[in-house]
């Protein structure tokens, strides 16, 4: 009954969302508390969702303080030579910058956290994508699929969960699985250049000059579209008629100003202290020398304070903001009732060990190949957590059985990292979305199927080098 629930309770959070019936945080909290109430444990809905909130209320004091962060070095203008540079190297040519994109998520990757990828990624390349009038869900498509790969980095989680979780060496885990990982990877390059052909096709090729031109005589606006793609219309700034058919959705035609060289809130002169403040925050998150809500707490305060002396301007920066914040905030608060139900009641556990006693007795043997598949939709629809520690080793036990090296077992277990980090149980996500000002349900419609292909094409991969 539980494993019904769980899997009916997933599907209709998906299908809302996608169909645009609800809003990610209202249906995070509705279908989960209304759920809860259907199994007979309502009475305990309240201490589900503490529980849960507990366990992610760090995350979400990372990401409000991580955000103010990251908005204040956009401010000051800290990533405005990358995006020239970008700009310029990728010619205005939407190929060049989806590729461009790929390969700048993918090096970012490299500090092992989500959310600090998809801020620098987005803070870099969302003034392009709008100037060009690119879809915006093909830059978070991409750089959450380039993460996704990347997140199998030692010090990224997954791999430090398997190897906790199975008693083994990281290394032992991870390196073998390079040359899988790396194909991954040159899946998501190649994935890119079609993905910026397909955009080339659809609006051409723009001159840099025409790109650098400041937006002041037409407005960009992007609409939603079917497929997940997105429309490019635009208006007259101060004409009094629209296009034909042409809508304005809440949170797009925003006018940021990436590129501009006088907008009031640069700082020049502090350009150095604000590029080796960022570096020291980064190394500092690496090196793990304090929690990393920490570091971007005390972070923001020196980079306001020291930007902005001045309290009306430093109100005036966190109020710029505050929607970003507040958004991403919310959604992981919610994502908390989601995950502590599904916790608290018990249908994750039954849903992973139906879906382990579901795999034939014929399989033992090809228990490596059935953990990698297992891991697409047990990652997407699960915490990290809840399948390293709840269901890997359940997998490694079955699999030892049959003969199976529990290495083997842990290095299939990360092919389904390119699709879960499009997962909506991922906190990072939302300041993806949030940032580059796409829907949700867009970016899943999008993303899924060309994730989950990433993550086949690393099965595939590890099959035939011997690793998996």
């Amino acid at each position: 009954m539980l494993t019904v629930l769980g899997f009916a309770m997933i599907a209709t959070f998906l299908v809302l969302i996608m169909m645009k019936r609800m809003s990610p945080i209202a249906a995070l909290v509705l279908i989960p508390a209304l759920f809860c109430v259907a199994v007979g444990q309502g009475a305990q809905l309240g201490d589900y969702v503490i529980e849960g909130v507990g366990k992610l209320a760090p995350t979400a004091a990372m990401l409000m303080f991580a955000i103010v962060y990251f908005g204040v070095m956009i401010d000051v203008g800290l990533f405005d030579p990358i995006v020239r540079g970008i700009l310029r190297f990728c010619k205005a040519d939407p190929v060049r910058v989806v590729v461009g994109t790929a390969v700048l998520a993918a090096i970012v990757s490299l500090d092992g956290d989500g959310s600090t990828t998809f801020m620098i990624t987005v803070s870099a390349m969302y003034p392009l994508y709008k100037r060009l009038g690119m879809s915006l869900v093909v830059m978070t498509g991409v750089a959450a699929t380039a993460n996704g790969v990347m997140n199998t980095l030692p010090w990224g989680g997954p791999t430090a969960r398997a190897a906790t979780a199975l008693k083994l060496d990281a290394a032992d885990i991870f390196v073998p699985m390079i040359p899988a990982l790396g194909m991954g990877l040159l899946f998501v390059f190649a994935l890119a250049y079609v993905l910026g052909r397909r955009e080339r096709k659809r609006i051409g090729y723009l001159t840099l000059d025409e790109v650098l031109v400041p937006e002041k005589e037409t407005e960009t606006v992007l609409v939603a579209v079917g497929g997940g793609g997105v429309d490019l219309t635009k208006k007259a700034a101060g004409g009094s008629g629209d296009t034909p058919g042409a809508t304005t959705p809440s949170g797009t035609g925003d006018g940021f100003q990436g590129l501009d060289p006088h907008r009031a809130t640069l700082r020049p002169r502090l350009y150095w202290f604000n590029a080796g403040l960022t570096l020291a925050l980064l190394t500092a998150m690496i090196l793990e020398l304090l929690p990393i809500p920490v570091l971007f707490l005390l972070g923001a305060a020196l980079a306001l304070t020291v930007n902005y002396p001045k309290m009306d301007e430093q109100k005036a920066r966190i109020a710029a903001h505050a929607d970003n914040v507040l958004n991403v905030a919310g959604m992981v608060f919610a994502a908390a009732v989601f995950t502590g139900v599904l916790t608290g009641t018990g249908m994750v556990k039954h849903m992973a060990d139906w879906l382990v006693g579901a795999i034939p007795e014929g399989m033992g043997p090809h228990m490596a190949l059935v953990t990698g598949v297992l891991s697409l939709p047990l990652t997407y629809f699960m915490s990290n957590d809840g399948f390293y520690f709840g269901v890997l080793p359940v997998l490694a036990e079955a699999g030892a059985a049959h003969g199976v090296s529990p290495l083997e077992i842990a290095r299939a277990s990360l092919v389904g990292q390119a699709l879960h980090m499009s997962s909506p149980l991922v906190p990072a996500v939302y300041v993806l979305v949030g940032m580059a000002k796409v829907e949700f349900g867009d970016h899943t419609r999008f993303t899924v199927k060309w994730a989950a292909l990433t993550s086949l094409v690393v099965l595939g991969a590890g099959l035939l080098f011997g690793i998996i």
